[in-house]
């Protein structure tokens, strides 16, 4: 199948590497020119616009595979896409978008005669090697139509049809929020083992939770590599960790429709409490507590 894919970085390079190692025929273009290059060396034909890249899209109805970040870059993706293409076609946003801008983009596009797809994609770097997680949502048909880009994509059983419009970017938007609460757990669980009287080698704990055990996963394996990689320590990373947006959509809607979310919702404020070197609020609270009971206090520089 034909396959028009603008947006090559991380994630977008490595997905049209492995769209031309199936036998698909793809354009593959980049605001910048270097891996426009690099994935002409994997076998996609090259587009250094936006214009070529449509220009060299042969069968009908044309579709293009955007893989930029959420917001405003993908709303000018799409106003420059339809410059090019013709009321038929198909565009498919495989980014992290909201799911709600989703929906107001498919109403915009599907006015005009155009068909849209959402879907939600979930893979990281590893996604090459094993396949990407496809969650997918839009007309039926447009599905069945494109179904062979996400054959190939996915591993066996790795994509499916969530629903309508919008359903996709949910389903991922969620997935992602489960994704952090997951995270936090394991964070919490190796940092009370590495706190122990008991001097564990943690890598040996994740190689023996990895088979067998109730709670592994792929996060675990990630773990483990970590562990082999820099060491029990984790020395030269900063416990800083950065959202990319999802988890706050999936605790706000959360709220919303009035669903408790505790796990989901303490993890991302774990987060933001990671990236604050001195805590504001820990400090009132030792203030209080030296007001109220007389307790001690730690100085500025005081370990």
């Amino acid at each position: 199948m034909e396959i028009g894919f603008y947006g090559l970085g991380r994630m977008g390079a490595n997905m049209v590497t492995r769209l031309v190692q199936g036998g698909h025929r793809v354009i593959a273009s980049n605001r910048s020119r270097g891996p426009v290059d690099e994935a002409a060396q994997h076998g996609a034909i090259p587009a250094y616009s936006m214009e070529e890249l449509v220009s060299k899209l042969e069968e009908s109805p044309k579709a293009v595979w955007i893989m930029v970040p959420q917001g405003k870059p993908v709303d000018d993706a799409i106003e420059h896409l339809l410059t090019l293409l013709k009321p038929g076609d198909i565009i498919i946003d495989g980014g992290n978008s909201w799911y709600r801008d989703t929906v107001r983009r498919a109403e915009y596009l599907t006015g005009k005669g155009y068909h849209f797809m959402d879907c939600g994609t979930s893979g990281g770097v590893w996604g090459l090697k094993v396949g990407y997680s496809l969650m997918i949502g839009g007309e039926r048909e447009t599905f069945q139509h494109l179904e062979p880009i996400y054959k190939t994509l996915a591993p066996e059983d790795g994509y499916g049809y969530m629903g309508r419009h919008g359903a996709g970017h949910l389903v991922k938007m969620v997935h992602n929020g489960v994704e952090y609460g997951m995270m936090q757990a394991y964070g919490e669980g190796f940092e009370i083992l590495k706190s122990s009287d008991f001097n564990l080698d943690l890598l040996e704990i994740t190689k023996v939770w990895l088979h067998g055990s109730v709670v592994r996963s792929w996060l675990l394996e990630l773990v483990q590599l970590a562990f082999e990689a820099e060491g029990p320590d984790l020395a030269r990373i900063r416990g800083y960790v950065e959202d990319s947006g999802e988890g706050r959509w999936t605790v706000q809607e959360a709220i919303d429709h009035n669903v408790p979310a505790p796990i989901i919702t303490l993890s991302l404020l774990e987060r933001f409490h990671s990236r604050q070197p001195e805590s504001y609020s820990a400090k009132v609270l030792a203030a209080m507590r030296n007001q109220f009971g007389g307790h001690a206090v730690k100085s500025e520089g005081q370990s």
